[in-house]
């Protein structure tokens, strides 16, 4: 109880702001729903539920006093697991294409604002779980590890959007899951779509968060 009322005390202006952008977001997508009277961007919800869960387990293990290493071994797996989730509504932008022409600027307005609460979410998360692997690596060594979820997210994405998997197929579907993995990294030339998909999300992630983290520095 205590964690977490330190943890919002710490962290209420993030929190503050974070909520005032989401409201939005909802409020952009009710005047989309009241106009249209269509529920399609509804999924756009669940979509930003999924971004909030990575960002809350950071946000947890970060404030969490005397956090032990199995403790952080296991957050950071299911981190892990979870983290594509966040910049994966970016492409929640594929949907575009099927709206109708007259309200096109208001379906950009509500991806793009859900969009950019998912990369927001995604890049805060990301920053704690730098501070989380500055306790127990050196910095060559989180050099490498933050270089790496930068692109295993990109692949996470890719793998959610083309493939249609979700975080929790590596508990109901995990062969399935698997054997399409190891098929794209062992048979390369048949899935160049997916890494150069991987290759250029990671990139795109990498510089933003890079300029989110230079950006935040007080």
């Amino acid at each position: 109880m205590n964690t977490i009322k330190t943890l919002l005390f710490n962290q209420f202006k993030i929190f503050s702001l974070l909520s005032i952008s989401i409201a939005l977001s909802i409020v952009l997508l009710m005047v989309r729903m009241k106009l249209t009277h269509s529920f399609f961007y509804l999924f756009l919800v669940w979509n930003l539920f999924l971004a909030i869960i990575p960002f809350a387990i950071t946000t947890y293990l970060v404030n969490t006093p005397k956090l032990k290493k199995i403790g952080f071994v296991i957050g950071f797996s299911v981190w892990l697991l979870f983290s594509p989730n966040a910049p994966y509504i970016i492409t929640d932008l594929l949907h575009l294409k099927v709206s109708s022409n007259h309200l096109l600027w208001l379906d950009v307005l509500v991806v793009s604002s859900f969009a950019l609460n998912g990369l927001l979410l995604f890049s805060l998360s990301l920053l704690d779980m730098e501070t989380l692997l500055n306790q127990y690596l050196k910095r060559k060594a989180i050099i490498f590890f933050m270089i790496s979820i930068l692109f295993l997210n990109g692949f996470g994405v890719y793998l959610g959007r083309f493939l249609r998997y979700n975080s929790w197929e590596i508990l109901q579907h995990p062969s399935n899951l698997f054997n399409d993995i190891f098929d794209i990294i062992l048979r390369p030339n048949q899935h160049l779509e997916a890494w150069l998909f991987t290759f250029l999300f990671g990139v795109f992630l990498s510089i933003g968060f890079w300029v989110f983290k230079a950006l935040h520095k007080p």
